[in-house]
């Protein structure tokens, strides 16, 4: 499989991307993934870049976007941060993306056993954690099932993963609020905002659509 090239990325769409996305995690949960020469594509790319998809998604050793959804090198910009929320600086990291290189797709991926939602879940404090974690507080606060404190914690993993997808789509909801230039392109249909939750379990994407 090749490389995305400037005319190959003016043929994808924000649909063609997502399910260039959805093919690719299939191919991961069933262990064939595409053949690619990844040192051609270094070649490939030495030029330019025209990736298709931009994914924010957590730092989980896990939860590798590349791998997860099967793509190489050009294909998608990765921004990854404990818990996947936004700030300032990955707003204007999604807005070079869409803007300036042309990248159709946002995805906010979560995932299940989620280590920055366990912490928030259970108001863990240590340096610039704490920071970090009130990030996500929101998310905690939104999911009000169980009522019962003792099971509003990392030891309820209903509760967490509840909490992951919850974060999830607060945080598509910030990217909406905070970013004119992101805003803008997803009302003018140039680009699409979608949230979705990784199975640690079985290597599968869930889309929110």
């Amino acid at each position: 499989m090749k490389t995305h090239t400037k005319e190959t990325q003016a043929t994808m769409t924000p649909e063609k991307s997502l399910q260039y996305l959805k093919e690719g995690n299939l191919r991961f949960q069933n262990n064939l993934k595409a053949n690619r020469n990844l040192l051609e594509q270094v070649n490939d790319t030495r030029d330019g870049q025209f990736p298709f998809a931009t994914i924010l998604s957590c730092i989980d050793s896990r939860v590798s976007a590349e791998l997860v959804f099967d793509q190489g090198l050009g294909d998608i910009f990765s921004v990854r941060i404990a818990g996947n929320f936004v700030n300032v600086d990955i707003l204007g990291s999604m807005e070079f993306a869409c803007k300036l290189a042309g990248t159709k797709l946002i995805v906010v991926l979560g995932h299940t056993s989620c280590g920055a939602v366990k912490g928030a879940c259970d108001n863990a404090e240590l340096g610039n954690l704490t920071s970090m974690l009130s990030k996500i507080k929101p998310a905690v606060e939104a999911v009000t099932e169980p009522k019962e404190e003792s099971l509003r914690n990392s030891s309820n993993l209903e509760f967490v993963n509840n909490v992951a997808e919850k974060n999830v789509k607060l945080t598509i909801d910030r990217i909406l609020q905070e970013s004119e230039v992101l805003a803008e392109m997803h009302k003018n249909e140039e680009i699409m905002i979608v949230g979705a939750m990784y199975d640690i379990t079985d290597g599968a994407v869930t889309f929110f659509e």
